[in-house]
């Protein structure tokens, strides 16, 4: 059997993403490990990676990780709304498959010996490769974060490492250790009050008497009360009965649930479970989940080939038509995230309801532009067909020709409306640059950069398509739609970059 193993590290940075960049690519580096999952949050000033991976690539990435993180990342000069220790704040090592959790504690240790006498940072060990009792929990080894056990750590036995020096660097401590699958788990409230997150985080969490396996506490996140969460056993207290009991909690406040967000990856069964106790399906058997039965078959069905994969094929379609109508999705997908991202921010209040109209309005071209991708591939094969049709008659002739001039106009009127939402998609972009949330306006220009490169590759299959004609003269309305399109992108192409001069400091 495959052995396989998670990591998934915390750093204490997440608003220079070229940091995070950099660890990635550390981590990279080992052949045998894969990324999974990148999540980072500015208020927390955090970011999770989740890889895998055969037990010795899984150590050594963890290794390069935390030894960049420590060249860094300077704690002296880290602020966030998230407790932490270390410039690696946690390593947790979690068995997937072919390996045992007396497997993960061996890594944790090898790797903390490691980390503490190569690079010179205390570690602790955690979880299940903890060597005190009170060190199982990772709040307990945390406590009083890094400016106080920068302190406490030479003077106090009891806060002594289990491996490394007992004094403090400019990269914190770092705790290392071998657990079961983690959800991390936000849900934020209908409400700024944070003195009510806070409550209601001493009510779920089990160390204040509440739910069994959740550790909880209330923060202030993007101007929202947040009950941030790390639940350690989904299976003993489910997904669904840790969110009806804030939802019951919040409600003796007068608040309500507004959203709740993941933090890296989650299990598909706790996905699972939630949906069968939402839908009451008390007969539910996993068996019957559609995947599932298709995994487990003993011919299993053949993967779909991805579109990338359909468009490297030696095949005409799908073609460039296909490709640009998907760029435009791409770049609507992208205007509605940033769209997203404004939305709830208190700092961007003013200009909600404009957001919430763009966000409608990208994910209907998303979802137009996502049709046109087949659309286009479409009219291109029924193009072919028409060159097919018999010819030995005057009146086959005829027929045929006039099928291909209609089958031609058709071919260049579905890349003609790709032209028209892109530029809808390009405005959007613009409104998204202008006034959304600022940490996303890479974002909102590369989703103009799309939206452009859409229009130009739909621009190119309307004049081709009609020029192959004989007459014309019968798609000349076409270009001259074309041309005002293109001159209204060139404007917005101006504007834009006068918003990246300003706003984007490009």
């Amino acid at each position: 059997m495959t052995q396989l193993i998670e990591c998934i590290p915390n750093f204490s940075e997440a608003r220079r993403p070229e940091i995070i960049d950099q660890i990635i690519a550390a981590i990279q580096s080992v052949s045998e490990v894969k990324m999974l999952d990148r999540s980072s949050d500015l208020d927390h000033n955090r970011t999770v990676l989740t890889f895998a991976g055969s037990p010795a690539g899984v150590e050594e990435a963890a290794f390069r990780a935390i030894k960049t993180a420590s060249e860094l990342i300077d704690l002296d000069k880290h602020t966030g709304a998230h407790p932490r220790m270390g410039a690696t704040d946690v390593c947790p090592f979690v068995p997937l498959g072919g390996v045992t959790m007396d497997d993960c504690i061996a890594i944790a240790n090898r790797l903390g010996e490691r980390v503490g006498g190569e690079l010179n940072i205390p570690v602790y060990l955690y979880e299940a490769a903890a060597t005190r009792p009170e060190r199982a929990n990772l709040e307990n080894i945390r406590r009083g974060q890094y400016e106080g056990i920068k302190v406490d750590i030479e003077v106090d036995p009891n806060r002594a490492p289990d491996f490394g020096p007992s004094k403090l660097g400019s990269a914190g401590a770092t705790v290392i250790g071998a657990r079961n699958p983690l959800i991390a788990f936000n849900v934020y409230l209908t409400t700024d009050d944070v003195s009510i997150a806070k409550k209601i985080a001493k009510s779920i969490r089990h160390s204040s008497g509440g739910l069994r396996y959740v550790k909880g506490l209330g923060l202030l996140v993007d101007g929202r009360a947040q009950i941030s969460m790390n639940l350690t056993n989904f299976h003993d207290t489910p997904i669904a009965r840790v969110v009806e009991f804030i939802r019951r909690e919040a409600q003796r406040y007068g608040v309500g649930i507004h959203h709740s967000e993941l933090v890296g990856l989650i299990p598909q069964e706790a996905l699972t479970d939630a949906a069968v106790w939402y839908t009451q399906l008390d007969q539910f058997d996993k068996a019957q989940v559609l995947e599932s039965r298709l995994y487990q078959s003993d011919s299993p069905a053949q993967p779909c080939p991805s579109f990338i994969e359909e468009l490297a094929a030696p095949t005409p379609t799908p073609g460039g038509g296909s490709a640009g109508a998907y760029a435009g999705a791409m770049g609507a997908g992208l205007v509605a995230m940033v769209a997203g991202l404004t939305i709830g921010k208190k700092k961007y209040a003013e200009v909600e309801a404009e957001m919430q109209a763009v966000r409608v309005v990208a994910e209907n071209l998303r979802k137009e532009l996502t049709q046109a991708v087949g659309d286009d591939a479409a009219s291109f094969e029924v193009l072919m067909a028409t060159f097919k049709m018999p010819k030995d008659t005057d009146e086959e002739k005829s027929a045929r020709n006039a099928a291909i001039v209609q089958a031609t106009l058709n071919a260049a009127h579905i890349p003609l409306h790709v032209s028209e939402d892109a530029l809808k998609v390009m405005e959007l972009a613009l409104k998204c640059a202008k006034h959304g949330n600022l940490n996303a306006i890479s974002d909102a220009m590369s989703g103009f950069a799309m939206a452009r490169a859409a229009l130009t590759a739909a621009g190119y299959n309307v004049r081709i398509n009609i020029n192959s004609l004989e007459d014309t003269s019968v798609g000349e309305f076409m270009l001259g739609e074309l041309g005002e399109l293109e001159k209204e992108a060139d404007a917005l192409e101006r504007e834009i970059r006068e918003v990246m001069r300003t706003r984007g400091g490009i």
